[in-house]
Parts: structure tokens; sequence; C-alpha cells
């Protein structure tokens, strides 16, 4: 993906599920035309192949597990998801997290099948941790503010520069995003001011009340940035 960038994670709410996953997928990729800024989506594991086939932004994998093909019964693997034309996987969300054994992997099984990994950080020595494993994304997301009404760039910014700093330290190529509680595009604009390249998003986007508006102020927020 090109930067700066908007990641809209749909989880698994009633507002941005079903068919309602196609249609912000289809809005998401209006505005991405119109603005020019990379939007990508990341609907359920059910919705993941619908949405597929209806948009070309990347569409990226909520969650995969660290598996090979095999006798694994409800588990998503990396070469399942190459074979969908999936974009991308989010890794370790603080919602589903995983151990660090287990997101080198998923992180090598991205690279190996094409696919670009967003790994999700709470903090800083998980952080460091996983830039060793160079994924293409890390998400700074302190597990108490996601869902909230304060960001992560406002409440600590300390943590989106000093993440900053570490990442490139390790490795300039991996991208830092910012998350939790990002809503709008003044959070955005402050997040990008600290270094990020982007935004991993979920309801400040599909619990809006207005879809289309919400993410036109969270990409007004990241000005003229490219990347």
């Amino acid at each position: 993906m090109k930067t700066p960038v908007l990641v809209i994670n749909f989880k698994s709410y009633r507002e941005s599920t079903g068919r309602k996953a196609v249609e912000i997928s289809k809005l998401a990729e209006k505005i991405s035309r119109e603005t020019g800024i990379e939007i990508a989506v990341a609907p359920t594991s059910v919705d993941i192949v619908k949405v597929r086939e209806q948009v070309s932004i990347p569409v990226f994998a909520q969650h995969a597990d660290p598996i090979t093909p095999g006798p694994y019964t409800g588990r998503i693997n990396v070469e399942n998801l190459k074979d969908w034309n999936i974009d991308g996987i989010i890794i370790n969300h603080s919602e589903y997290q995983l151990r660090i054994s287990e997101i080198d992997f998923l992180v090598k099984a991205g690279r190996a099948n094409g696919l670009e990994t967003i790994v999700c950080t709470n903090n800083i020595d998980v952080t460091r941790a996983v830039a060793e494993f160079s994924p293409d994304y890390i998400a700074i997301e302190p597990p108490e503010l996601i869902g909230g009404d304060i960001s992560v760039s406002k409440a600590r910014p300390e943590v989106v520069e000093n993440s900053v700093r570490i990442v490139e330290r390790i490795d300039r190529n991996i991208k830092v995003l910012c998350g939790a509680g990002v809503k709008t595009g003044e959070d955005v604009k402050r997040a990008m001011e600290l270094g990020s390249r982007g935004i991993l998003v979920a309801s400040g986007v599909v619990k809006a009340r207005n879809i289309e508006n919400a993410i036109r102020d969270l990409l007004e927020g990241m000005g003229e940035m490219d990347g």
C-alpha cells in the first residue's frame, strides 16, 4: 500500500457486517478514488471474499492463524487468504493477541505469500520486539484507549514518537500506523506530525452516524502527505 493510508477494521459490529460490509467497502473505494489517498478495509472472515469480489482497494484479513494447510477446524491459514487474492493481514490486535513466536510465523508467512502485514502493538517493548521481524506496518494501539473518545496521539503522544524512533532504528522500511481512539481529522493530523504514516480505525468510522463524512474528515487530517 502507498502511504498515507487509512485502514478501516470492520471488527464484528452489526453496522459493518453482511451487506453493510460491501456497502462500506464500496464507499471507501469511491472516496479513495476521489481523494487519491489509500484506504484499506478489513472485513470479517465471513464477509472477506464477497468484499474482495466487489472492490479493488486493499482488503485485509482481521486475523490469521499460525498454521499451514491441514486438519485445523475453524482456523484461517495464510495460503487460503492468498488463494482469494486478499492483500494483507492484521496480526496481534489487542482483541486477538498472539505469542511472539506466532507473530514471527505470520509475518514470515505473509511475506512468503505476498501479503502485507500490519502488526498491532500495545507498548514500546512489544514494538521493539516485533520490529525485528520486519513487518510492513506496526500499528500502535494502547488497549485502554481502543474504542474510546481520546486518541493515542493526544493522550499519549510520547508512545507514538518513541515507537517511530525505535522502529526507524531497527528497520526504516517499516511504517508506523496510529490507532486507538482516533475519530477526527485533528487526531489524524497530530498522529502524522508525530511520525505516523497512517491510521488504523474501527468504531470511529463504522459506528459513525454518517460514515462518508467520518472517512472524509479523517482523510483531511492526512493533508498533502504522500510516501
